[in-house]
């Protein structure tokens, strides 16, 4: 895949958002705004699949009309056409991928309501945890745009690990974290010591790297043993022990 300078750089700013710790719709919000840039495109949208109440819930959008998206919650995504089948790819697929143009523009969850917010051109990225669907990507050009092609779809799939990974942190994090004991403290190497209070500093990976004068690799795998051995989740867990140490 040939990246230009400015989609590396792009790219960059996608990989460092989903490195940091931000909650579920944070992500899918601010992952858009970024979206929106390395692929020229007008229009973002974002939902959570509920299994159990059989809906997309939890939505956000860029560039679109709060009443209309009223309207889908309420009416057009029972009539949506492209969704569920694109959903079903768990892949990035482009919106002509699973309805050929010609039919789309026919049909009314275009017409009323795709198109009064000038959505023309589709891809979407459904991320899941096994069978647990963690959020979608929806992004759209207007009619002015061009279709989307095999470039911005294998763009897409490349960030969708890392989008995955950030959602299941964040969800991971809403659960309560275990009580940390003396004796778990007490497995720490020094060097994993080391890193978990630059963590309780509030320092980022690139900051330890720095101030221990070891590889961002390294301050990433100290780090991972730290939240093994502790039994955490999150550096926000593991700042409030530090003190400890």
């Amino acid at each position: 895949m040939h990246l230009s300078p400015t989609e590396q750089g792009q790219l960059a700013a996608c990989f460092a958002l989903l490195a940091q710790d931000l909650n579920e719709r944070d992500i899918r919000a601010r992952l858009g705004e970024q979206l929106l840039h390395l692929f020229h495109a007008q229009h973002f949208a974002s939902y959570v699949w509920d299994e159990a109440a059989n809906r997309f819930d939890h939505g956000l959008a860029i560039n679109m009309d709060p009443a209309n998206l009223d309207r889908y919650d309420a009416w057009y995504q029972f009539r949506d056409p492209i969704t569920f089948r694109l959903q079903q790819r768990r892949q990035a697929t482009l919106v002509s991928e699973v309805m050929p143009r010609a039919e789309l523009l026919r049909c009314e969850f275009f017409n009323d309501f795709l198109a009064r917010d000038g959505l023309h051109w589709g891809i979407n990225l459904h991320a899941f945890d096994g069978g647990k669907a963690l959020g979608d990507l929806r992004i759209w050009r207007g009619r002015q745009g061009r279709e989307f092609g095999a470039h911005e779809r294998e763009l897409l799939q490349f960030i969708e690990p890392a989008f995955s990974a950030a959602l299941r942190r964040a969800r991971d994090a809403r659960r309560p974290d275990p009580a940390v004991s003396d004796a778990a403290l007490a497995l720490l190497s020094p060097r994993e010591t080391a890193v978990a209070r630059c963590v309780g500093q509030g320092l980022t990976d690139k900051e330890i790297a720095r101030e221990l004068g070891i590889g961002l690799p390294s301050v990433r795998t100290y780090l991972q043993r730290v939240f093994e051995k502790l039994g955490v989740h999150r550096r926000a867990a593991l700042a409030r022990v530090v003190d400890r140490l």
